[in-house]
């Protein structure tokens, strides 16, 4: 997407990158809401609606810095609320509630990759619209990737912590759990520091090729 000018970065990207982020963060709110906690469901962020999860500098202005200067596209939304002691089993269904979030992009980067075997399929005469759906679904998969692979990371409060928070043995979960208001500075200085994208790509490209391989184009 080199050939792009910013506004054309910015229109193909906008849609992925809001889609991700907002049904990251409902999976998590329905998964909770089966699990017992209907927290979510009260504050009304059981929805689709982006307006509902936008964090005007996690969804908006970090995705947009990185879409225009380069790096690992990412961002967040506002977390959806989950009180874990209405969970029936609090500890292993706080674990399943984080697991939620990537597993629903993993499942969205499956989709995108469908549209982009679509778009891929479409003949000349339909180029028009086949360039830019090719286009939007490769950002939708390297968006959902990267959000994936960095909220499996373990640190709090990254979904990877909370997992293995969850799965862990008391102590080491409880001495893993103090890092949490400090985990998104960790994850700020990975990434300033260049360290971020030297560990997240080979796990990106590894599961990129997965998704690919599911749909016929690897």
């Amino acid at each position: 997407m080199d050939e792009l000018n910013a506004v054309q970065r910015i229109a193909i990207w906008t849609l992925p990158v809001v889609l991700a982020i907002t049904v990251h963060e409902v999976a998590h709110g329905w998964i909770a809401l089966k699990l017992g906690d209907r927290t979510a469901q009260m504050m009304g962020r059981l929805t689709l609606n982006p307006i509902k999860h936008v964090d005007p500098v996690g969804t908006l202005l970090v995705p947009g810095v990185l879409l225009l200067f380069g790096g690992i596209v990412f961002g967040w939304a506002k977390p959806v609320p989950v009180t874990w002691e209405n969970l029936r089993n609090p500890k292993c269904d706080m674990a399943i509630v984080a697991a939620a979030g990537p597993l629903s992009n993993l499942l969205m980067a499956i989709i995108w990759a469908v549209l982009l075997k679509v778009g891929l399929s479409v003949g000349a005469n339909w180029s028009w619209l086949s360039h830019p759906l090719v286009m939007m679904a490769e950002a939708g998969i390297m968006i959902n990737l990267v959000l994936m692979v960095l909220n499996l990371m373990p640190i709090p409060p990254l979904d990877g912590g909370r997992i293995a928070v969850g799965v862990l043995p008391g102590r080491l979960a409880w001495q893993l759990s103090r890092i949490e208001p400090y985990g998104m500075f960790i994850v700020l200085g990975l990434m300033f520091a260049g360290a971020l994208s030297w560990l997240m790509s080979p796990p990106i490209n590894m599961v990129r090729k997965f998704v690919l391989s599911l749909v016929g184009l690897h």
